[in-house]
């Protein structure tokens, strides 16, 4: 007998290649620190993450090992805008042109998009060094909220997230007990904040009261299997949660209960790290593929109702 489920399998949808780091753009044979200590030494040319339009519809992204920051244009064609003593691993674009970078080496940065220049923006939480900064993600008033991953996983569940307001400085710890905090995103009426949790292969879910306080974090959905977990998030714009599941070469698309409805697979490599929604309309997602240094792209059928949500970066 068939069994039957509470809701229909996902739509599966084979993503394909939007573009590529060209071979003068890739460090091969270079040393990198990053890859000494996170690869075990395995040579790697790049690491893409950060994915984020802007709004004349360039799509920006990061390298974390060799600290650039790269620009590809509707067409696909990358050009590099910045390289810098750092490690960034996240990037937004607030609607007034600021760049931030969350950099797992310096803190927050902030990135001149016209001169490359980059210059830190917030080193440390009054003194005390961050673990290492990796996402970001931009509010409606304009506060960023940002994980403090460093090496932490269930050996050392001390992961924090962070809410800085720079008109003001001020700086809050939403949540100190959580093991490898990762990609994050604001739900439609900014009163839930959905956290990636790399570690524990899980997405959480934290409830803010007015006061501002996380309460009553529970998690939201939890995947297995792969050899890392959730890492970058989007929201589409009926208030679902975009997860994408690296070291699966997967980016699952849920629905606002948490039910998956659709699953893109990556025709590369499984190092799916991070997406953002652009193309007409808002259907199209683009998600960075490190494995091969590579952006691949998946254009949701009209029918699924998959777009992505306004958000206070980028174009959308």
């Amino acid at each position: 007998m068939t069994p039957t489920y509470p809701f229909p399998d996902p739509v599966v949808i084979d993503a394909e290649v939007f573009t590529e780091l060209p071979a003068a753009l890739r460090r091969t044979g270079q040393p990198s620190y990053w890859a000494e200590k996170n690869r075990r030494g395995a040579p790697a040319d790049s690491f893409l993450e950060g994915p984020s339009f802007d709004t004349a519809g360039n799509l920006w992204f990061v390298d974390i090992p060799f600290g650039r920051v790269f620009r590809a244009d509707p067409a696909g064609a990358i050009t590099q805008i910045a390289e810098y003593d750092g490690q960034p691993n996240g990037l937004k674009i607030h609607r007034d042109g600021r760049i931030l970078l969350a950099d797992y080496q310096n803190g927050i940065m902030l990135l001149d998009p016209d001169t490359g220049g980059v210059s830190k923006a917030l080193g440390d939480a009054d003194t005390e060094s961050f673990k290492g900064c990796n996402d970001l993600h931009f509010g409606r008033d304009g506060a960023l909220y940002f994980t403090d991953q460093g090496q932490t996983g269930l050996q050392d569940p001390s992961g924090r997230v962070w809410k800085w307001v720079p008109e003001t400085g001020t700086l809050t710890c939403l949540i100190d007990r959580v093991p490898s905090p990762n990609g994050l995103v604001l739900d439609l009426a900014e009163q839930v904040l959905f956290l990636a949790v790399t570690r524990a292969n899980a997405v959480w879910r934290l409830p803010m009261s007015p006061s501002g306080r996380v309460n009553k974090a529970g998690l939201f959905i939890q995947l297995s299997g792969g050899r890392a977990g959730p890492d970058g998030l989007a929201l589409t714009s009926n208030g679902g949660v975009v997860v994408c599941q690296t070291g699966m070469g997967l980016a699952w698309v849920h629905d606002e209960l948490g039910r998956p409805i659709a699953v893109v697979r990556s025709p590369r490599g499984l190092g799916t790290t991070n997406c953002a929604f652009g193309g007409p309309d808002g259907r199209t997602l683009f998600i960075t593929e490190s494995d091969s240094g590579s952006i691949l792209k998946a254009e949701f059928p009209e029918h699924l109702g998959i777009a992505g949500a306004p958000i206070f970066s980028g174009a959308l």
